[in-house]
């Protein structure tokens, strides 16, 4: 469980500056809604003085991004660009009280789209100077520390298995080769050889919009075959989900491991929620097995 301040609890619940800034004339878009998380920061900047007059924010990922963002938006306005420029990754997280190690890559992304949007208004191209050497993948801010735990801890082999417990590779591949030598090492250290070759330990399967009517038992497969797709990136995180029934369009989940009664998880089901009613084109309430009641007609469940 991630132990979250006071205030990334405010700003997740509460968040300030949440959409696009009408008339916007600097834009700073990063991440990858695919890949779990992106963010899109508007600016309104006075083209006499160079201040930000308003911040706006549009964010796809975990509470923590969501915190992050709203209050990068809140530090910056009033700044120059020359000053906002000087915000960094720290400072977002220290304005928060903090973030958990392994949600500081959404400060860095917080940081990474101002300076995406400062070079999109003054019409340069944006270049990651990201001098941390334990930064590996710069898309989506994760570093090798988190990388070799992941490899140690679910037998990572490629860079393939990496990207899918990580997000890490999945933006611009660009950190591939970084990842090829941390894979090396750790296989190293464990005894075996890296083979860039190998077949993957774990693909997700990709999930396909049903287009025809399901008989029951098909619906039920479908949605855990959608809850299950969530499970790397939930598990990258030391967390992990499990469908426990179905009962007319209420899908009751088990979030476990570090999802369980973490304070983000409410945004977690939310995701998985959105996810069901795009595949299987119904409403479809997600809700967590602790409310489910206790004597659970079968019959009932079995004409979901």
């Amino acid at each position: 469980m991630w132990d979250y301040s006071e205030k990334v609890k405010d700003h997740f619940f509460n968040p300030k500056n949440a959409g696009a800034v009408a008339g916007a004339n600097a834009i700073g878009e990063v991440g990858s809604i695919s890949c779990g998380d992106a963010l899109r920061l508007t600016l309104k900047v006075n083209e006499d003085t160079e201040v930000i007059e308003d911040a706006g924010f549009q964010t796809f990922g975990c509470g923590s991004a969501i915190a992050s963002s709203s209050v990068l938006t809140e530090i910056i306005k009033g700044m120059t660009l020359d000053e906002a420029l000087k915000v960094t990754n720290q400072d977002i997280a220290a304005e928060l009280d903090g973030l958990p190690p392994e949600k500081m890559h959404c400060s860095v992304m917080g940081r990474e789209a101002l300076q995406a949007a400062v070079a999109n208004y003054r019409g340069e191209e944006w270049k990651d100077d990201h001098e941390e050497g334990a930064l590996i993948c710069k898309c989506f801010g994760i570093d090798a520390a988190m990388i070799e735990e992941m490899v140690w801890a679910n037998k990572l082999r490629t860079v393939e298995d990496v990207t899918n417990f990580t997000k890490a590779g999945g933006g611009c591949a660009s950190c591939h080769e970084d990842i090829e030598g941390l894979l090396e090492k750790v296989l190293k250290e464990r005894g075996e050889s890296f083979d860039p070759n190998a077949a993957p330990v774990a693909k997700p399967a990709p999930v396909v919009a049903e287009k025809g009517p399901m008989t029951n038992l098909q619906r039920i497969k479908k949605i855990e075959e959608v809850i299950m797709s969530f499970r790397p990136q939930l598990m990258a995180d030391g967390g992990d989900v499990e469908l426990v029934e179905v009962v007319d369009k209420t899908a009751y989940v088990n979030m476990t491991g570090a999802c369980n009664g973490c304070q983000m998880s409410a945004m977690t089901i939310a995701g998985i929620q959105q996810r069901l009613i795009e595949v299987m084109g119904e409403f479809i309430k997600v809700v967590p097995a602790s409310q489910m009641p206790k004597l659970v007609n079968i019959q009932e469940a079995g004409h979901a």
